[in-house]
């Protein structure tokens, strides 16, 4: 999948749901998932931090043709071959993750790459990998994962977005429906959410009302 690098922003600006496999959480990954596509999410990543390789894989194919059916973008966190296996479009690594330029040549050309970062220096040295979109945070404070890293807040998502550019830059940490709209305004393209949605007694109706307030920021 050869892709011009930044250029395929524009169909990600939204809702990014991340299907969790908590065992905190009411609904599995695959449940999470379909939320995500049935309220309008635009991407969806698989973050499989206590399964087995069986069966997070056994999740990626469901989940894989749960966003194929709704024309959802598909990523794997972490794991490269998994992501190969599902058919995923792509892989998010963070900072401690294999690093994008040690990924094979063939492995680059089929899977799109996402890049996690939490300073403004990892912000630049992220932008001259061959990676296709960024994630900044935890902008908020959130027990959704273990962060070495406070709060980022807003004013700082500004700047690494800037920093960024021309790369995409989605944001995520402790975003929900009441600060979604002041994340857009940063210019991030997306806003990534895991508890926001996993925690929900309503996990479409909460994913409906994140795009709504995120895309509604974005349209003003």
């Amino acid at each position: 999948m050869s892709t011009d690098r930044g250029a395929t922003g524009g169909r990600w600006n939204g809702l990014f749901v991340l299907a969790d496999d908590d065992p905190r959480w009411k609904e599995r990954p695959v449940e999470q998932a379909r939320a995500a596509c049935a309220g309008g999410a635009r991407v969806v990543q698989l973050r499989a931090k206590y399964a087995t390789d069986r069966e997070a894989l056994c999740w990626a194919a469901e989940i894989r043709a749960l966003t194929r059916d709704a024309g959802v973008s598909f990523f794997v966190n972490d794991r490269f071959d998994l992501a190969l296996a599902a058919y995923a479009d792509g892989v998010h690594l963070g900072q401690d993750d294999l690093h994008p330029t040690d990924l094979p040549a063939a492995v680059r050309e089929q899977l799109l790459v996402g890049r996690s970062t939490h300073t403004l220096e990892q912000v630049c040295a992220a932008s001259e990998e061959a990676v296709d979109y960024l994630a900044f945070g935890p902008v908020f404070g959130t027990h959704s994962k273990a962060s070495p890293y406070p709060p980022r807040g807003l004013p700082l998502l500004r700047e690494a977005v800037q920093a960024a550019a021309p790369l995409p830059l989605v944001a995520i940490g402790g975003i929900n429906a009441k600060n979604a709209a002041d994340v857009a305004a940063t210019g991030a393209i997306g806003a990534a959410v895991i508890s926001a949605v996993a925690s929900a007694d309503d996990p479409e109706q909460a994913v409906g009302e994140l795009v709504a307030a995120f895309t509604g920021a974005h349209a003003r």
